[in-house]
């Protein structure tokens, strides 16, 4: 499991990064930072991974969040959806189902997860590094006991000093939090999947921090 922090701030430059481009993109040598091996060093200078993320629901329209920090902002704290970086080799609904299962304990299969049914990407700062980050993201229904209380057990050294709390959210009650909840406007995001997803991928662009 691989620890990511996304940003908010849509921006309408899309020469700055693409949707979920290839792995050319990112290329280099070892990691020589702090976070997961799957970053490298892309041509832009930038840190980068892909990701994989799910919004999980349950069967009264809550979303599963995760709330976490920056090891070097520990003031600052933020709710983001559930998920992390693709493994190298690793296509993104198996990473996205063994994200899943990491983070929260829940195990998925694949008819499970709908879509993609956004792409986005974020340039963001965490860990002492500049980052970018093309994420696909998955919808899964899955009922609310399935997620009873935190499992540690499949978290690295980062995610357990960076991972405050997983909670579930009513639409509602999301709407009205006072830290940053990322994506952008997640909670229209997610009403515009009910009832049903409409088969349509969107890109949300590229977010800034």
């Amino acid at each position: 499991m691989t620890q990511d922090h996304t940003v908010a701030e849509a921006a309408d430059d899309p020469s700055a990064a693409s949707a979920v481009s290839g792995r050319s993109s990112a290329h280099g040598g070892g990691p020589v930072h702090g976070l997961g091996p799957e970053w490298r060093r892309g041509d832009d200078g930038l840190l980068f991974r892909e990701a994989a993320r799910v919004i999980l629901l349950d069967e009264d329209d809550r979303v599963l969040l995760i709330r976490g920090h920056d090891v070097d902002q520990p003031e600052r704290s933020w709710w983001f959806t559930v998920g992390g970086g693709i493994d190298d080799g690793e296509e993104p609904l198996s990473a996205a189902l063994r994200e899943v299962r990491e983070e929260t304990g829940i195990v998925l299969d694949a008819d499970q997860l709908v879509g993609p049914v956004f792409t986005r990407s974020a340039i963001f700062d965490f860990f002492l590094e500049h980052c970018r980050q093309d994420e696909t993201i998955y919808l899964a229904r899955v009922p609310a006991a399935s997620f009873a209380a935190v499992d540690r057990a499949g978290w690295t050294e980062l995610e357990h000093d960076v991972i405050d709390e997983l909670r579930w959210w009513s639409l509602d009650d999301l709407d009205r939090v006072e830290i940053e909840v990322f994506p952008e406007s997640l909670v229209a995001l997610v009403r515009g999947l009910l009832p049903a997803w409409d088969g349509e991928t969107r890109h949300l662009g590229l977010a800034r921090e």
